[in-house]
């Protein structure tokens, strides 16, 4: 007999990750209340659970439940929220759900830029192991579908602040820092808060865990502190010496190598072998690489693994060389940093920006975009900043408006430079998310005509 719980408890957002745990709380018999502020509808298999759809103007609604699971995209400064854990509620994310329920090996990754490209080839290797590795989180699949059928060996979460910032239980086995920039400005009270809720991942780590952190003076404290309470810390980084860090990219006249560390031996593949184009990525794929060797991987199955990888959708993808020039896609940039990385691939490209940008302040491009960027289409409901950074690089520019448009401007303009759409901006201005945006970028680029 299945014996139901009697705890009141509260879900938060009926998207994925929210769907993902009140199927959770079915298999362990636990009732719930579900809440969105949009006119949402349960799916068939859940149609019994009560849903409460509209804004929670209440700050009291949810006095009275044990416990309040939030999904990721729900502001933690709600105000309802804020009030819940005032009176002694007890408010988190999945993340906390699934480590009550997970015992295996956790590996956990973060950062602003390049966390998924890390987790997915750090899962694509640990697959060649007995019992195979899991992927999940903020990474597509949510971590709790991974307990549907049990217990996995082994998981690669990719975690975002807004995951990290409501855990109070993780404790990784491995955990891999990537980088800290700009980004969510908007859903977060500072940088500062930013940036703390990405180093919460490691608050729990102790002696016979691994950190992976940056090589620069950023993570030095960091490091000292997880060093002193006996974690191995390792850094990684796009260095000029080889000896500056064990895993990452070396950038030399004679071309760029990437390298990590198979116990005491060092491993390099040259970067020109590669599929995955640009110095960022390569370096997330050398993070990989380095993890997969902690785990004993082989370093011939690294070494395939590595040079096969041809990336992932919407990050820096190629696209094709139609119509005469070459098209990428890197619909994925939604902030300024990771445009910078993109538009630093390249010698010379024309630049498709512009979307929601966040809150965050586009200066850091002026004298990227001056370098590198020959011709622009900008696109988005708002495009002002973005006509302002090209202006101040002195870039001549259309406003495209749509992607559509952007591609038909891009490929009337009479130079032959790859084109790059690296929004440095979010999508949701025209579009429900970056992919979308991306898929719309490579149907209006085939519309086009045939590959050359």
């Amino acid at each position: 007999m299945n014996i139901v719980s009697q705890e009141k408890v509260a879900v938060v957002g009926m998207g994925k990750t929210g769907l993902s745990v009140v199927r959770h709380l079915q298999r362990k018999h636990i009732d719930c209340e579900c809440f969105d502020e949009a006119a949402v509808q349960l799916p068939s298999d859940l149609q019994h659970i009560t849903l409460h759809v509209g804004a929670l103007d209440n700050e009291a609604v949810f006095i009275g439940f044990d416990k309040v699971i939030v999904s990721p995209g729900i502001d933690w400064r709600h105000p309802a929220l804020v009030e819940a854990r005032k009176c002694g509620v007890q408010v988190h994310g999945d993340l906390d759900e699934f480590l009550a329920s997970y015992s295996g090996t956790l590996i956990a990754v973060t950062g602003t830029n390049g966390k998924t490209t890390a987790t997915q080839m750090i899962a694509l290797l640990l697959e060649t192991l007995p019992k195979g590795c899991d992927a999940g989180g903020n990474i597509g699949v949510p971590m709790l579908d991974l307990l549907a059928e049990g217990q996995p060996e082994r998981v690669a979460l990719e975690l975002s602040s807004f995951q990290l910032e409501r855990a109070k239980n993780l404790h990784p086995h491995y955990a891999v820092l990537l980088n800290v920039q700009s980004d969510h400005e908007d859903m977060h009270d500072s940088p500062e808060a930013y940036r703390a809720a990405k180093v919460r991942m490691f608050q729990h780590m102790i002696v016979g865990d691994t950190a992976l952190l940056l090589q620069t003076d950023e993570w030095r404290d960091l490091a000292a502190d997880l060093q002193g309470r006996g974690v191995t810390v390792k850094r990684f980084g796009i260095v000029e010496n080889m000896d500056d860090a064990v895993a990452g990219v070396m950038c030399a006249e004679a071309g760029d190598v990437l390298f990590w560390h198979q116990g005491d031996m060092r491993r390099t593949v040259a970067c020109s072998s590669l599929m995955v184009r640009g110095s960022h990525q390569q370096q997330n794929i050398a993070v990989a690489a380095q993890v997969a060797a902690d785990f004993n991987v082989p370093a011939a199955v690294i070494e395939e693994a590595l040079m096969s990888f041809q990336g992932l959708e919407h990050r820096l993808e190629f696209v094709g060389h139609i119509q005469g020039r070459d098209w990428f896609n890197d619909s994925k940039a939604t902030n300024p940093n990771a445009a910078i990385a993109a538009l630093t691939s390249f010698a010379q490209v024309m630049w498709i920006c512009g979307g929601v940008r966040k809150g965050l302040a586009l200066d850091d491009l002026v004298d990227v975009v001056r370098q590198h960027v020959c011709f622009a289409c900008v696109i988005g409901e708002d495009t002002q900043a973005y006509e302002d950074v090209l202006n101040q690089a002195g870039i001549p520019f259309v406003v495209s408006k749509t992607v559509a448009q952007a591609v038909i401007d891009a490929q009337d303009h009479d130079s032959d430079a790859p084109v790059l759409l690296s929004p440095a901006a979010a999508s949701q201005d025209q579009y429900r998310h970056y992919a979308e945006r991306g898929a719309d970028y490579v149907q209006a680029i085939r519309g086009l005509g045939d590959e050359s």
